[in-house]
């Protein structure tokens, strides 16, 4: 049967080989294809505050907080530097402290230095706090504490009990 009758025309096998050799890309070329647009996404009026190494999940993070699905949470530290955290609306503390850690990881990732933090440590040796509340609750969400977007918290050390 010809084409018109419903049967796909045969193809000989050099041609197949010829469409696989195509499709088939080194590792590296298709890194490089997807950084690039990767770097046009990031130029964006709404993703331009993203670093040049994005992950998805940053990108992720982004879309949802222009769509009001999250919140930036202003986690300021002892020397002053602010960390602006991502989070979803109704997240917890445990919700805020892992997202600390990530930002923290993916810092340290691009500006290299420290290359293993232990996490059990610092939340053993530092707290977080809003307008003079501890968070100490894990399980607690962020707004039955009054935090809202763009609100400031504090990444304090604790006070040892003598």
């Amino acid at each position: 049967m010809d084409s018109a009758g419903g049967e796909p025309p045969v193809k000989d096998e050099e041609e197949e080989e010829e469409e696989e050799d195509e499709e088939a890309l080194p590792h590296s070329e298709i890194l490089d294809i997807f950084e690039e647009g990767l770097a046009r996404l990031v130029q964006d009026p709404l993703l331009c505050d993203l670093p040049i190494q994005v992950t998805l999940e940053e990108v992720n993070s982004q879309i949802a907080l222009e769509y009001g699905q999250a919140m930036t949470v202003r986690v300021s530290k002892a020397d002053g530097e602010m960390m602006p955290i991502v989070v979803v609306q109704n997240a917890t503390v445990l919700d805020l402290k892992k997202a600390v850690r990530r930002f923290m990881e993916l810092k340290q990732q691009r500006e290299g230095g420290v290359k293993h933090v232990s996490w059990r440590y610092v939340w053993r040796t530092y707290q977080l706090i809003f307008q003079g509340e501890k968070l100490e609750d894990d399980k607690m969400r962020l707004k039955d504490y009054g935090i809202r977007n763009r609100d400031e918290v504090t990444f304090m050390k604790r006070l040892r009990k003598k």
